[in-house]
Parts: structure tokens; sequence; C-alpha cells
């Protein structure tokens, strides 16, 4: 069963950022992963959430995604992103 990481980004310094982008992508196409979006525009119909950039990912299970979150290459990316950006991070199973 497919799993998701669903990202709520804040980018305090975009070129720091630019780094991290650099190093997770490979990372996670080796994971098996995949973006579904980015960064695209997004609207809210309802509540009072404002999210800043949304980032949707799937993982073919949530093994892998807990795995890749987890391991040893995400660890030193997520260091360099915490520098530069807030997050908040949900994974999902899918259906």
């Amino acid at each position: 069963m497919a799993a998701y990481l669903i990202f709520d980004v804040e980018i305090r310094d975009m070129a720091r950022y630019q780094e991290f982008m650099a190093g997770v992508k490979p990372a996670l196409e080796a994971a098996g992963a995949r973006y579904l979006t980015r960064g695209g525009a997004h609207t809210v119909y309802e509540g009072d959430w404002q999210p800043r950039r949304i980032v949707l990912i799937e993982f073919p299970t949530s093994k892998a995604a807990d795995d890749f979150y987890n391991g040893e290459t995400y660890r030193a990316l997520k260091a360099i992103r915490d520098e530069c950006s807030s997050a908040r991070l949900v994974m999902v199973e899918g259906v």
C-alpha cells in the first residue's frame, strides 16, 4: 500500500534550501519515491489552515517512507533543511 508524506514548508533561505533540494531529489528517487506536487498553487476551501508551500511525496509503502525519513542520507539532508526552513510533516497510508 502506498504512503504519502505531506509537507507544509516555510522557506527562510531559498539559496540554502536549493542545496537541500539538490540532494533530496536523487535520494527520494533511490528510495522509490516520487513527487506528486511540489509548491504548486493551492486553495483552502475550509478551516483556518494557511499553508505555505505544500509538497506531496508518494512512497511505495509506509516502511519505505519510514526508512527514508529515519535513514542516514535524509538525516544529513534534514540538517540542511532545518537551517533554512521550518515544516510540518505527516505520513499517511493510501488506500
